[in-house]
This record gives structure tokens, C-alpha cells and sequence, in this order.
């Protein structure tokens, strides 16, 4: 071999060898970085798996309390009728339907204006409807006693509502939940106060509406078609609460309201009076059902035997009392 040959063998060689060093030195440094990322990851996996693990934690604190306050909902709106938020809506759709029905009931008062008997003929009417009237009023002043032969149906009926509520049932049957609060009341009024007297208010009117529509429900069981509500509130908003809440309860329509319907709005006692004494002229029977006030019932309903009226809690009473002496004794 000559000498240039070994001189360009040589050469190579210095290059592999060269080369592995270089080769040597980037695997030492990869490693050396393979190393540093390692490390890394052991000290950052922990701390992110303990992130992770305090953010489940509180995601199931969370949903905890999001479950807590949704069966504390459902439970306020079970037990308060129908809910805040529906009452709300009662309270705004109330006033747009009284409103609307406002007119039409307008024009039904006035068009009965004529049949009120006028002052200079009252001697010569009054003896002639006189001996009648106990005739005709019959059943309702025997409205104790018929209920007494009727606990059986009565006490069916609240069973009925009580255990099997029926949401979809007939118009003018109970539509919703009924409470043992509710049948106490129900069962006061009918069976030991005869049909006519005070229950002391639940509180809100959604509740006393529930429980007139009870009464009213078995009402029409035992009068049929012949029964007719006659409503006594103050104000628009009010009577507006009232036919919503009855709509609801015995799902009833608009067109059972008014002269032609089942059931009447008042605002002043005296009109409902008049009304009422027509209805018994005309062999209907007249359900008269006030609004929750200041504990008194106008002279004027007392005569007829069916009615009904919310008395307030005398707790509030007092609360109410106390804050107007304190109003007067300030501007005093």
C-alpha cells in the first residue's frame, strides 16, 4: 500500500472518530435535557394533580349545593301553592284579565240597573215575595242539616283531593294539590259551621283561593248547575288574583265568568247584595265568598245562607295595629 493511501485512511479515521465524539456529545446533552424534563414533570405532575383534585372537590361541593337548593324549591313551591313565580304571574295576568273582563261585566250591572225594585213601589212588592221566600230559599236555609246528610259525599270528595289529585280532570273538580291544612278547613266550614261563617286566612291568597275552590267544587257536586259564586274583593288587582286563581284550580274558562257564567266579580258589597237576591228569585243558589279584610262582614250578606270569608291572623292584626298607633303617635 503506498504511503497516500495510508495518509488518506488515517484521514478518515481522524473524521469517524471525529464525528462519534461529536455524536457522543449531543446524545450526553439530549440525555442531559431528557433528565431536566423528567425532573420537571416529577415536580409539576404532583401540583397539577392537586389542582385537579381540589377543583373536583369543589365541583362536588357545588353540585351539593345546587341539589340542596333545588329540593329547597321544590319543596317552597309544594308547599306554597304554586310558587313565587306564580304568583307573580297571577298577580300581573289577574289585573290584565280583570281589565278585560272589566267592561263586559260593567254593561251586565247596568242592564240589570232596571229590575231593582224602585223606592215608591217597595210596600206593594214586599208582601207578595214575603210568604213566598221561605219556599224558595228552603234548601239553602236547611243547608246545615243537608250537609250533615251529606258528610259522606263531602268526606269523598276530600278524600279524593287529598289523595288523588286529578290536574286534568272536568271543569269545575279540584285541579290541585290539597294539603291537610286545606281539609281541615274545608271540612269546618261545611260540616261545623253549615255553610256560611269566617276561617282564618292561610296567609296568601293563593291558598285561601285553593281552598274556596275545594269548597266550591263540592259545592257544585250538590247544586249542579243551579250554584252561582258571587266574589267580593277590593280593587282591580284583587278580583283580577281571584279569577286567575279559580281558572287554575277548577280549570274554568273566561266564558264562566260574568252574568251568563258561574261565577261574579263585585267590588262593593251592595251590588253583589242586589245580585244575590235576584239569583234566590230565580231558584239559584248564591255563594257568596269575600276576600280577606279587617274581620267584618257587611250587614247586608248576613241574610243570605251561604257565604264565606277570610278572617286575618290576629298576630298580624296586632303587628298592623302597633305600626299605625306608631305612624300617628310620629305625626303626633
Amino acid at each position: 500500500m503506498e504511503p497516500s493511501d495510508v495518509a488518506a485512511l488515517e484521514a478518515q479515521i481522524q473524521q469517524l472518530q471525529a464525528e462519534i465524539a461529536r455524536l457522543q456529545a449531543e446524545k450526553a446533552d439530549w440525555q442531559n435535557q431528557l433528565q431536566q424534563v423528567q425532573n420537571q414533570w416529577q415536580q409539576f405532575l404532583p401540583q397539577a394533580l392537586r389542582e385537579l383534585e381540589d377543583r373536583r372537590q369543589k365541583l362536588h361541593l357545588s353540585i351539593e349545593q345546587l341539589e340542596r337548593r333545588q329540593e329547597r324549591i321544590q319543596k317552597e313551591m309544594r308547599s306554597t301553592f304554586a310558587g313565587a313565580s306564580q304568583e307573580i304571574a297571577v298577580r300581573v295576568q289577574g289585573f290584565k284579565d280583570y281589565l278585560r273582563g272589566a267592561l263586559q261585566e260593567l254593561v251586565a250591572s247596568v242592564e240589570e240597573l232596571p229590575l231593582v225594585p224602585t223606592p215608591p213601589a217597595a210596600p206593594v212588592v214586599e208582601p207578595e215575595p214575603s210568604p213566598a221566600r221561605p219556599a224558595k230559599a228552603a234548601p239553602l236555609k236547611l243547608a246545615a242539616a243537608t250537609y250533615a246528610d251529606q258528610v259522606e259525599v263531602i268526606e269523598e270528595c276530600l278524600e279524593q283531593y287529598r289523595t288523588q289529585p286529578d290536574y286534568y280532570g272536568p271543569a269545575w273538580q279540584l285541579r290541585r294539590t290539597f294539603e291537610p291544612v286545606h281539609e281541615e278547613r274545608v271540612r269546618r266550614w261545611f260540616l261545623e259551621q253549615g255553610g256560611r261563617g269566617a276561617l282564618r286566612s292561610l296567609g296568601s291568597r293563593l291558598q285561601n283561593i285553593l281552598v274556596t275552590s275545594a269548597i266550591i267544587s263540592i259545592l257544585r257536586q250538590l247544586y249542579d248547575v243551579d250554584l252561582r259564586v258571587l266574589v267580593l274583593a277590593h280593587g282591580p288587582e284583587r278580583l283580577g288574583e281571584w279569577r286567575r286563581g279559580l281558572q287554575d284550580c277548577l280549570g274554568i274558562s273566561r266564558a264562566d265568568f260574568g252574568a251568563d257564567g258561574g261565577i261574579l266579580l263585585f267590588e262593593a258589597p251592595e251590588a253583589l247584595a242586589q245580585k244575590a237576591d235576584r239569583l234566590e228569585r230565580e231558584d239559584l243558589v248564591p255563594f257568596i265568598v269575600m276576600d280577606e279584610g279587617d274581620g267584618t262582614v257587611p250587614v247586608a250578606l248576613l241574610q243570605f245562607p251561604l257565604w264565606l270569608t277570610f278572617a286575618p291572623d290576629p298576630k298580624k292584626m296586632r303587628q298592623r295595629q302597633a305600626e299605625e298607633d306608631e305612624f300617628d303617635f310620629k305625626l303626633f
